[in-house]
């Protein structure tokens, strides 16, 4: 599986914004800087993770974007699987209709699990686990 920037720079910005979360909003151009990410793509990811339910943002000079949720309940791989546009090791495990070898395929399976594993690990780390991770905790 090899991970999109949009996931990558979406994880990104979920940490950054967990690192704040209980300070009031963050401006999206103060997460640009700290990350080195563009403003235009940040403003973009944050689009599918509003949409979710993983942000909220506040209009006004004082505005910005916070997390909705605590660290602690957000896990990596949700956010992973929500901006991957594909989600399999194999387009015949994103969609098996797409290969009319599916049901006799030796290697099906394997990949099949293999996503599902790497998943379920992802899955393992909250955003609250990475950051305590990095702090030395």
């Amino acid at each position: 599986m090899k991970l999109s920037t949009r996931s990558r720079y979406g994880t990104r910005l979920m940490l950054d914004l967990a690192q704040h979360y209980n300070k009031g909003p963050v401006q999206i151009s103060e997460i640009a800087m700290r990350q080195n990410i563009s403003v235009k793509y940040l403003e973009q990811l944050i689009i599918p993770l509003k949409k979710a339910g993983y942000i909220t943002s506040i209009r006004g000079p004082k505005g910005g974007h916070m997390i909705a949720r605590p660290p602690e309940k957000i896990r990596i791989g949700e956010i992973v699987k929500l901006l991957e546009k594909k989600t399999g090791m194999s387009p015949c495990v994103e969609d098996p209709e797409r290969c009319n070898r599916t049901d006799t395929c030796l290697t099906h399976d394997i990949w099949e699990m293999a996503t599902s594993a790497a998943y379920d690990k992802l899955n393992t780390f909250t955003l609250s686990d990475v950051i305590l991770k990095r702090q030395g905790v």
